[in-house]
């Protein structure tokens, strides 16, 4: 049995039809009772409840040789955090995996996850992290780079509505995206690979492209007339600050996009590393 905390946003769709393809016997913990018959359809156990509920996590890694972490909390809302949820849940499935006596789990990070990371996304991911290393399972940790479909949908959020693109900053920075695709191919690589057990994969596109690209791509591909419309540098630094008490997630997602238009956030393709 598979356990797949996380197993319904952009990334936990393909997964869960990637493994089912494979045979897999799935349970999927999600918070929201509405993909339950969706998770049933394809073939998965749909447990719901909260990943900081320590009895629903304990029911749902009963029985359970592997547990897939694809939980975060970046985009949540009030009552949420990355924190919360990138290192407190993590670590309490870590525990609870631990207690149920799972063989092997699989952790998604980041890119770039460490302790002195600006994001707190990668803070978070990197305590996660240490937690899995020294709990005693055998663990795979994959950090993926941003995901490529999160940009675009957020980048094209008014296309074809107000035939406007959105570009956060000045949109020419270089940055690696990759596929949720390629993130569900290595996760699934890691459920049947003994070969990725106790190993930290760096999961990254094969190209590096600019937020203007994206933009420009989305825009093209819209026969009617659009525009590209940019978000200063000036204004994502205030929104990431200021809508913080409001709505933390905005706000996370404006300082995001801040350090995603002024940090180098290239990369060597060669990079895909197993360590």
């Amino acid at each position: 049995m598979i356990l797949i905390a996380g197993g319904t946003g952009t990334l936990g769709g393909p997964l869960v039809s990637k493994l089912v393809a494979r045979g897999a016997t799935l349970r999927v913990l999600t918070r929201d009772s509405n993909h339950t018959a969706a998770l049933n359809a394809a073939g998965a156990e749909a447990v719901v409840g909260d990943v900081r509920n320590a009895e629903t996590v304990t029911a749902a890694v009963a029985g359970c040789d592997t547990v897939i972490s694809a939980i975060h909390g970046f985009a949540s809302g009030r009552g949420t955090s990355p924190a919360a949820i990138d290192r407190d849940a993590n670590i309490a499935l870590v525990r609870a995996a631990v207690d149920a006596g799972v063989d092997h789990m699989i952790l998604v990070s980041a890119y770039g996850a460490s302790a002195s990371h600006p994001m707190s996304l990668h803070r978070m991911k990197f305590a996660a992290e240490q937690a899995l290393r020294g709990s005693g399972l055998h663990w795979t940790i994959i950090r993926p780079t941003a995901f490529l479909e999160t940009w675009t949908q957020l980048i094209g959020a008014q296309l074809p509505s107000r035939a406007t693109a959105r570009v956060f900053g000045r949109g020419d920075n270089p940055i690696n995206f990759v596929s949720v695709t390629e993130v569900a191919n290595a996760i699934e690589r890691a459920v049947y690979d003994e070969g990725w057990h106790d190993r930290a994969v760096d999961v990254v596109g094969a190209d590096d492209l600019t937020f203007n690209q994206i933009a420009a791509r989305l825009t093209e591909a819209i026969e009617s007339p659009t525009r590209i419309d940019h978000v200063p540098v000036f204004a994502l630094r205030a929104l990431s600050i200021l809508a913080r008490p409001v709505a933390p997630a905005f706000g996370r997602m404006a300082q995001a996009a801040l350090i995603m238009d002024t940090s180098n956030m290239a990369v060597n393709t060669s990079a895909r590393t197993a360590k």
